[in-house]
């Protein structure tokens, strides 16, 4: 994608053929920077403060991560220690550990002296190919927008609610729920994004907005309760959001208040789809609710806010009591039963066993 007429991707290997080049998401909206990475621990602390987020980008970093171990040691010890380190980082995204997987079974067979070459090069092919699903998830998913702008007569525009990024930033690039609305837009069927704010990182008011913003797309943030209301007064014409991680049996873990925004869907007869690749899927677990990990991130996210202020300083501040507590979910699981349909670089499939089968091997992307 483009940043004032540049391409970026959201990771690249920076000049020198060996360090890692990163966009500061943290840092998003108000200022650009790229941050370099040199070292693991340079890489793990990238991941856990959120410097870089999003499922696929955070296993395409993970990869990048066992590069940059792998140049202080390349032992087995050292590259199973690397594996471990990075997968302590974020508990919930299964593409970070079934990128680690991708790259120690690859590498723990080859001499040590030759496991640093082939890390870069796999971490690489990582990138290049989610860069490639994503573009493919945004094809099928383009086919669901189109079946609904025919449906309305081709008048008017589609409304499409999202929740949290899962833009070209939370991937390496074209990203997963918003590749459809990105394809709808250059094909010149005109899109509206209601985009809910998520709190309480605010990734949807942080980066969607700007995503949307850089690429022309016409947008509105909403914060994150309103969406409700505008399925009531039927101003949303479908719902696609992305997810972090979603079991063999199609249920969904995605940025927390995910699950209420299903729920109103699913009241309100409004499609709800996610858009998912498919190293996402968690082929070991079938209950969501019961398996999937949640991260309980610090409160300190839910005790203060950042913005800009008058005199266009970033700064933040505190917005309760000194002597009040809060607590910090950073996810919840959308039943599959809530689930219209998962987009995948594959086809649409059904949030089912079933659904899943007809278009995966579950052995493909096994990462236990």
């Amino acid at each position: 994608m483009k940043v004032d007429g540049t391409p970026f991707r959201s990771i690249w290997l920076n000049e020198d053929g060996w360090s890692v080049d990163i966009i500061d998401q943290t840092r998003l909206p108000h200022e650009f920077k790229v941050e370099r990475l040199t070292t693991l621990d340079q890489a793990a602390h990238a991941i856990k403060a959120m410097l870089v987020r999003g499922a696929p980008l955070i296993g395409a970093t993970a990869a990048y991560g066992v590069c940059l171990g792998l140049r202080e040691e390349a032992s087995d010890a050292a590259l199973r220690k690397i594996g471990d380190i990075l997968i302590a980082t974020r508990p919930t995204a299964v593409n970070l550990r079934w990128a680690i997987r991708a790259m120690q079974d690859l590498l723990l067979p080859l001499p040590e002296s030759e496991r640093v070459a082939a890390a870069y090069e796999k971490a690489a092919q990582i990138c290049d190919e989610d860069v490639a699903i994503n573009s493919a998830i945004g094809d099928h998913g383009l086919g669901v927008i189109e079946a609904i702008w025919e449906k309305k007569g081709k008048t008017g525009v589609v409304n499409i609610l999202t929740h949290c990024n899962a833009g070209w930033l939370a991937t390496v690039d074209w990203g997963t729920a918003l590749s459809p609305i990105y394809k709808a837009h250059n094909k010149g069927i005109p899109v509206h994004v209601w985009v809910d704010e998520t709190r309480p990182r605010n990734q949807g008011a942080h980066l969607t907005c700007w995503e949307l913003g850089k690429h022309g797309v016409d947008h509105t943030l909403v914060v994150d309760n309103v969406g409700g209301h505008l399925m009531q007064h039927g101003q949303v014409d479908l719902c696609i959001t992305g997810t972090d991680r979603t079991t063999a049996a199609g249920d969904v873990c995605n940025k927390i208040g995910t699950y209420l925004k299903a729920l109103a869907a699913k009241d309100n007869n409004v499609p709800f789809y996610v858009a998912l690749p498919g190293p996402t899927i968690d082929w070991e677990i079938d209950d969501g609710v019961k398996d999937i990990p949640i991260e309980i991130r610090d409160s300190h996210e839910v005790d203060f806010i950042q913005g800009k202020d008058s005199a266009g300083q970033v700064s933040e501040v505190r917005i309760l009591p000194e002597e009040s507590s809060s607590a910090n979910y950073a996810f919840d699981v959308t039943p599959a039963r809530l689930v219209t349909g998962l987009i995948t670089e594959r086809g649409v499939a059904d949030a089912s066993k079933e659904g899943l089968a007809r278009l995966y091997d579950r052995l493909e992307y096994k990462a236990s």
